[in-house]
């Protein structure tokens, strides 16, 4: 008996996360669980959070996660649930699958290396160590992932630059509509160092004071990954959060309550490195899937 499409999917799906664990934990990593209901979460300006009985549903596990590295951990993952409301298409579920990773002393460098070597790892475990190959497009793995800074993007692919994007209010429309498409095409790319004023997590970069250490990662024209050097400075955390605050009520969204405890913990928290990167975006690419819904057990419309 053949199984359907979707079985295979779920079973590559399967092999995708064990080889995920085994990468991580071959590097000395902890898997960590840490709690889905929080009683407050990362005010960001254009995340929805979902409620439950008077707490949030974690949009990411980040808070908890860096709590733990001021606590001692060296370096720790995690693959969990997360949910973020009315978000719905052909890459993006209100409940999602994300696999973050922070290590202390790393930078985002280290974490862009990282992601260079899950990636192979995967397409070796699969037994496709050298191309991956989706919807057409093969994009080679054995050589060294491009790197891009953001204002090269800008210059490369529009006619506009980065700092004229980001005054006329035309930053985000700009990157998701004329420079993702062409990223990551022919092999895996690093869009990095992002303007502080979009990267409200992120350290500064030590020479250039506008500029934050984040990067995101793309493949085959699909966001995959968002990383960063840690902001360990909680005063300066703390004014970051109320301008994503001022940011959301702007909108006419609700202001969300500041993490306290965890703006406590990050005065303790060592240099560290984390990221974040969508589990169900990966397995897309790996089983060659269009939609998102292809590579889940259960779509939000079957319930």
């Amino acid at each position: 008996m053949t199984c359907s499409p979707l079985l295979d999917n779920l079973k590559k799906r399967s092999l995708v996360m064990e080889l995920t664990r085994d990468f991580f934990r071959s590097m000395d990593f902890m898997e960590v669980e840490t709690p889905l209901r929080c009683p407050s979460i990362i005010p960001e300006a254009h995340i929805d959070p979902v409620t439950s009985q008077g707490a949030y549903l974690q949009a990411s596990p980040e808070l908890c996660m860096k709590r733990l590295l001021a606590r001692g951990a060296d370096k720790i993952f995690q693959i969990c649930k997360c949910f973020r409301q009315g978000e719905r298409g052909q890459r993006h579920l209100p409940e999602l699958t994300l696999l973050e990773w922070y290590a202390v002393n790393q930078t985002y460098e280290d974490l862009m290396d990282q992601c260079q070597g899950l990636l192979r790892h995967i397409a070796q475990g699969l037994g496709t160590p050298e191309r991956l190959v989706y919807q057409g497009t093969s994009l080679d793995l054995t050589n060294a992932f491009e790197r891009m800074t953001v204002a090269g993007a800008f210059e490369r692919f529009y006619d506009v630059s980065l700092n004229q994007a980001i005054d006329t209010g035309r930053f985000d429309e700009i990157i998701s509509f004329d420079i993702e498409p062409h990223l990551g095409i022919s092999r895996p790319c690093f869009l990095y160092d992002y303007p502080i004023s979009m990267a409200s997590l992120s350290a500064i970069h030590p020479e250039k004071p506008d500029t934050a250490q984040r990067f995101e990662m793309y493949v085959a024209g699909i966001e995959l990954a968002n990383g960063f050097t840690e902001l360990t400075d909680h005063e300066l955390q703390r004014t970051r959060f109320k301008m994503e605050n001022e940011l959301r009520i702007r909108h006419g969204k609700a202001k969300l309550p500041l993490p306290e405890k965890f703006l406590s913990d990050l005065a303790l928290m060592p240099p560290a490195a984390g990221i974040a990167l969508g589990m169900d975006r990966l397995v897309m690419l790996f089983c060659d899937a269009p939609d998102i819904e292809q590579v889940v057990a259960f779509p939000p419309e079957l319930l």
